[in-house]
């Protein structure tokens, strides 16, 4: 019995005798950080206004208005007629010099309608942003920018007359 006692005095006095482990502390120092940017505003200006034309009877054409000039052409039997015409304007208010990304929805379905909502006629049409279809642009100094939008419709022989019209959207939003 007095072999177990002394096993565990010898025990007791290794444990004893360990030196305690130092408690250690750390302590490291990061920053949080974001970036806020003044909400982006979008405004339409004014419309796409291809003008009026004349269609032909028998032969099929395009009128087209150039997004980065606003000038009007036509192509095969359609004749441009005096009048108004012009490209989209949208103006935007963001962040000062801040990249906004742009993205241009096509009318619904592809074309421009008349008649109302049963679309009973429509003509085929694509739209185009100015700058080449450059899709992001920067704003100035005060936050500003401006952008234009063209495009063309295919107008067939014979095409129905009235006044075609669809909505599009224009979408900005920072990167």
């Amino acid at each position: 019995m007095r072999y177990y006692v002394s096993l565990a005095a010898l025990a007791a006095t290794l444990v004893a005798a360990t030196p305690a482990m130092a408690a250690s502390t750390a302590t490291a120092t990061a920053n949080a950080r974001g970036i806020v940017l003044k909400s982006l505003s979008l405004t339409s200006s004014s419309d796409l206004d291809f003008g009026t034309v004349a269609a032909d009877a028998t032969l099929p054409g395009t009128v087209s208005v150039n997004s980065d000039t606003g000038a009007r052409t036509t192509t095969g039997a359609v004749v441009a007629l005096p009048g108004s015409f012009g490209r989209a304007q949208f103006d935007g208010l963001g962040d000062p010099n801040a990249s906004v990304q742009l993205t241009l929805t096509q009318p619904a379905g592809g074309v421009i309608c008349t008649g109302g909502a049963a679309c009973p006629a429509s003509i085929p049409a694509v739209l185009s942003l100015d700058t080449g279809g450059l899709t992001t642009r920067t704003t100035d100094g005060l936050g500003r920018f401006t952008v234009f939008v063209g495009g063309a419709f295919s107008i067939a022989a014979n095409q129905q007359n009235g006044t075609y019209s669809s909505q599009f959207d224009l979408t900005a939003v920072y990167p």
